[in-house]
């Protein structure tokens, strides 16, 4: 079989294409690969605490392994501290490596570019698949996710810690994607067929923090771009 490693973000997107490439039983996936602020042991962007993503890894039953990011890095300092992880893990074998990406060319792009250096083949399982199919099939597979973060450029800060079901699919301003490619959310996954046992957590405080805009595309138009985080506390 062929070696490979999943870049796990602990969201819904991750969750269904490590599903799919399990169920293809053409890949061994022999761990989940996370990038983990190190300031606050959270995983980046999506801000969920270090020991809910452990608690994932240990209920799907697969070896977790991480980029340990300072705060805000550099593009270099990302870039050099991923290429360092990867490289080793190609040390190890794996030759392939599972994105839950969906349709942005660029981000695919930038990937590909990443993984060429190591002499790492991407794998895509939920590209250009209609992102409306991806969440039917999410749910009608059991999955659950909660909303951990948004952009509040396209989400207002309610919908920060709610499960995202069909109601609040219905709920989504007309520009939001319902799988949040844009960027417009991040979300967590606590249950479904990968899951050994569900993940028990509770809902702690609302949390805003600004970043940096990036220099191009629509939700980094500006100097800072805000984000609501819903802290969740393992149970």
């Amino acid at each position: 079989m062929i070696k490979a490693y999943m870049n796990w973000s602990g969201g819904k997107d991750s969750a269904l294409a490590l599903y799919k490439i399990l169920q293809q039983q053409q890949y061994e996936v022999g761990c989940l690969l996370t990038s983990v602020n190190t300031v606050h042991n959270r995983i980046s962007m999506h801000g969920v605490r270090r020991e809910l993503l452990e608690a994932q890894a240990e209920s799907i039953g697969l070896t977790l392994t991480t980029v340990e990011l300072p705060e805000q890095p550099s593009m270099e300092d990302y870039e050099n501290l991923l290429q360092e992880k990867v490289t080793t893990l190609k040390e190890q074998q794996f030759t392939h490596s599972i994105f839950g990406d969906i349709f942005l060319e660029d981000l695919r792009k930038y990937r590909e570019d990443q993984l060429d250096k190591a002499g790492i083949t991407g794998v895509f399982p939920l590209w250009k698949v209609d992102t409306k199919e991806l969440m039917q099939e999410f749910w009608q597979l059991g999955f659950k996710t909660i909303i951990v973060c948004v952009n509040e450029r396209f989400l207002d800060k309610s919908f920060c810690g709610r499960v995202i079901d069909e109601q609040c699919i219905k709920d989504f301003p007309a520009n939001v994607d319902v799988c949040g490619e844009n960027g417009e959310f991040h979300s967590f996954v606590f249950a479904g067929p990968l899951f050994k046992q569900p993940i028990a957590f509770t809902k702690g405080e609302l949390v805003y923090k600004e970043y940096a805009a990036p220099k191009t595309g629509d939700a980094g138009k500006g100097d800072t771009i805000g984000f609501w985080f819903a802290d969740l506390i393992k149970g």
